[in-house]
């Protein structure tokens, strides 16, 4: 690898079939994709915890989306895996993105959900504090704004499995590896790089997430040759938890026929 070696994650495979890599969010972990998992039989899939994530120990130094994009081809190549359908969501889109970009043997088809190619210089300041603050503070200060990003306000008002699976995963999270992330999300920028995408492309957002990353969705599906754009309604940053029946049936529909549906 030309970046810092990182530690070694564990590879989750479940189920028999074409596989299909899921990377999850920052501040999670593999189980994200856990009410997902279901709606995707007759399908091998793969999943693991970023760096600093889950079960996957902290760095010992800085990385970059190009590190952590390294990592996924590695462990595709060792698992003899490709190519593999990709779905990535915010930070597990930046890595998807740049794979289906720079590793196309090993992506057949790509699914971007509510991810940046690069992020405005407010939130890029937004990543450099939390980078600089979160070792000191913790995790607990993030939650709330945490959670009012991920979910619609009725949603939240209403709590249930999903908001609080994630409030109890984000907590449980290693500040430190949080931070790390947050220094690699500060200096990423795929303007350059998604253009080389060539691969059919399923580009999913929440309706009512944060401007950028509707605007993002917007310039992607319009920017690639081969692309389509679906919309997760209602629903903010976290619409695969929010909406999963809506998720999956777009999911599994371009899957089966790289048609969104």
């Amino acid at each position: 690898m030309s970046g810092p070696v990182l530690p070694a994650p564990t590879l989750h495979r479940t189920g028999e079939g074409p596989p299909v890599l899921l990377l999850h969010p920052l501040g999670v972990d593999h189980s994200f994709w856990d009410g997902v998992l279901p709606s995707l039989r007759g399908l091998e899939i793969l999943t693991y915890d970023f760096p600093g994530h889950g079960q996957t120990p902290v760095p010992d130094r800085p990385y970059t989306i190009e590190d952590l994009t390294e990592q996924a081809a590695g462990l595709l190549a060792d698992a003899g895996v490709g190519p593999a359908d990709v779905v990535g969501v915010s930070l597990g889109g930046l890595v998807a993105q740049r794979l289906a970009a720079c590793s196309p043997e090993l992506v057949r088809r790509l699914v971007v959900v509510d991810a940046v190619a690069v992020y405005p210089p407010a939130l890029r300041e937004q990543w450099r504090d939390r980078a600089a603050r979160t070792p000191v503070e913790g995790l607990e200060p993030l939650v709330d704004a945490t959670l009012a990003l991920w979910f619609t306000a009725d949603r939240l008002a209403g709590g249930g499995p999903a908001v609080e699976g994630v409030r109890r995963t984000f907590l449980a999270g290693d500040p430190r590896g949080y931070a790390a992330a947050c220094r690699a999300l500060e200096q990423v920028d795929l303007t350059g790089v998604v253009d080389r995408i060539a691969v059919p492309t399923l580009v999913v957002c929440g309706e009512d997430d944060a401007p950028p990353f509707v605007a993002a969705a917007r310039d992607l599906a319009g920017t690639l040759p081969d692309a389509r754009l679906v919309w997760l309604a209602p629903a903010r940053h976290a619409g695969v938890l929010e909406q999963p029946e809506q998720f999956a049936q777009a999911l599994t529909g371009f899957l089966r026929d790289g048609q969104a549906r």
